[in-house]
C-alpha cells in the first residue's frame, strides 16, 4: 500500500478558529473521495527557519488566522513551495502572504509587506478592505481555464470569508500580470484568488473554502490540492536505497 500523503499546515494552530477546525475534516473528506490516505501536521510559523522543517511534505497549506507569530516563517514556507514546485494552497492569510512573498522574491519589491503589521509602510501590497469580509457568504466568480474553475466545475460559487485585508488595488495590475494570475473575483470585480502559471498547483484564495466542511460539504479545491500532491509525490525521484 502506498505511503500516506504528507501535508504541512503552516500557521499557528488555534482550535477556536473555525477554519482550523474545518481543515482536518476537509482533508479527510477529500482523501476519502479520492481513495487517498493523508497525514497532516501543524507547523508553527516560528519553527520554519529553514527548508529543513518543511521539505518532507508532499504539499503545504498556509492556513488562515494571521498575523502569524513569524511572518518570515510563513514567507519561507511559501517560497519553498513556489520554487520547488510543491503543491500549495493558501486561503485567507495564506493568500495575503503568497502575494507578499511573490512581490518580494519575484518582483523584487523587498519592501512589500502587510498593512496589518506595518500600517505605515510605503509598499503595503496587502491593505485593509474597504468593507471587511466578516462571516457570511459572498459570490465568487472563477476565471475560465484556471484550476479553481476546473476544481469546482461551475462558473461561480458562494464562499465564506473572515477577513479584513486583501490585495491593494494600487498593485493589482503588476502583481497579477503573470506568472501569478487572477483566478477569481467577487461581484464587484475585486480580486479574490490567484494562481501561479507553470506550477503543479499553487492556488491562493482570500475566501476560506475549507469552512464548507463544517456543514458536511466536500471542498473541491481541497480535493484538487490532494490530487496534485499525489501526482507530484508519485514522480519524486527514488534513491538507490528505495527512499524517496
Amino acid at each position: 500500500m502506498a505511503e500516506p500523503l504528507r501535508v504541512g499546515l503552516v500557521g499557528d494552530h488555534n482550535p477556536s478558529v473555525p477554519a482550523h477546525r474545518a481543515i482536518p475534516i476537509a482533508l479527510q473528506r477529500a482523501a476519502a473521495g479520492a481513495s487517498i490516505r493523508v497525514r497532516y501536521e501543524w507547523v508553527p510559523t516560528e519553527e520554519v527557519i529553514s527548508s529543513d522543517r518543511i521539505d518532507s511534505f508532499d504539499g503545504l497549506w498556509c492556513v488562515p488566522a494571521s498575523p502569524y507569530r513569524s511572518m518570515a516563517g510563513a514567507l519561507l514556507a511559501i517560497q519553498h513551495a513556489r520554487e520547488n514546485r510543491i503543491p500549495f494552497l493558501g486561503p485567507c492569510g495564506g493568500f495575503q502572504h503568497a502575494v507578499i512573498e511573490y512581490a518580494q522574491n519575484v518582483l523584487g519589491w523587498r519592501d512589500a509587506t502587510h498593512a496589518e503589521t506595518s500600517p505605515h509602510a510605503p509598499r503595503n501590497v496587502i491593505a485593509p478592505l474597504s468593507c471587511g469580509l466578516l462571516e457570511g457568504e459572498r459570490v465568487v466568480r472563477f476565471v475560465p481555464n484556471t484550476k479553481l474553475r476546473a476544481a469546482y466545475g461551475v462558473p461561480q460559487v458562494a464562499a465564506e470569508y473572515f477577513c479584513r485585508y486583501g490585495l491593494n488595488s494600487e498593485f493589482r495590475a503588476t502583481l497579477a500580470s503573470g506568472p501569478l494570475r487572477e483566478a477569481a473575483s467577487d461581484e464587484a470585480g475585486d480580486l479574490r484568488a490567484v494562481e501561479l502559471d507553470e506550477h503543479p498547483f499553487f492556488v491562493a484564495t482570500l475566501f476560506q473554502p475549507e469552512r464548507a466542511a463544517l456543514t458536511g460539504k466536500s471542498v473541491p479545491i481541497v480535493a484538487a490540492f490532494l490530487k496534485a500532491c499525489a501526482s507530484t509525490a508519485a514522480h519524486q525521484p527514488v534513491a538507490a536505497d528505495g527512499r524517496a
